[in-house]
């Protein structure tokens, strides 16, 4: 039995797709790239933010910062109240606590940041602990978030499994040695949960509370 499940937050508890998007056009702005092509912001979403704006825009030393910390400026105000929560994600919480199953967000977003999100939206009482990225970037992707988890909350990885949208949750339990499960209703796709090898792949939310009562 799976006493643990790890859960992603953008892309799997909410659609946090407006206050990224305009998170990321706000310091785009600030060099003076008006961008209106929001396909080429999906990738933002789940990497490290320096990663992306390194990747996607070429930014580099400096500019690399100022990208990150302009991003931050209208994220932490405004950014990330612009979230929804999925549909049927409070009922698969709700129903996995009652069942017993301790949940944990292992986020690549700010701790802080993904705390702030977790009161906003009214899940925060659901999670029995909240591990997420540092603003130095000394912990920012999803498997050192992951190894953090289990690691402070002492949890064996074969007792617990990871739950995402991304590729990056898929390799990231797998780095730790856990099982995956990815959902479809996020940012990534089948074809990119397949290719990372997740152990499961579920379309709803209803489907992936049936498959971890199981586990």
């Amino acid at each position: 039995m799976k006493d643990y499940i790890l859960f992603d937050l953008d892309g799997t508890i909410v659609n946090s797709e407006a206050g990224i998007y305009n998170s990321i056009k706000y310091s785009l702005n600030k060099f003076g790239i008006k961008e209106t092509d929001t396909t080429k912001l999906k990738p933002f979403i789940g990497p490290p933010l320096s990663e992306s704006f390194n990747r996607y825009y070429g930014f580099t030393g400096i500019d690399l910062e100022n990208s990150v910390k302009y991003y931050r400026e209208y994220y932490s105000k405004t950014g990330l109240y612009e979230v929804a929560v999925y549909d049927g994600v409070k009922d698969l919480l709700f129903n996995l606590k009652k069942a017993g199953k301790k949940l944990v967000l292992a986020t690549s977003k700010p701790e802080p940041f993904a705390k702030e999100v977790l009161r906003f939206i009214g899940l925060d009482k659901y999670f029995t602990f909240v591990f997420g990225a540092t603003f130095d970037s000394s912990r920012a992707k999803k498997d050192q978030v992951i190894a953090y988890a289990l690691t402070t909350a002492k949890i064996d990885p074969v007792n617990a499994i990871m739950v995402g949208d991304r590729f990056h949750d898929i390799e990231g339990a797998k780095a730790n040695n856990m099982q995956s499960v990815g959902v479809l209703y996020g940012f990534g796709g089948f074809d990119e949960l397949k290719k990372a090898n997740a152990d499961y792949i579920v379309k709803t939310s209803s489907e992936a509370l049936s498959l971890l009562l199981k586990l």
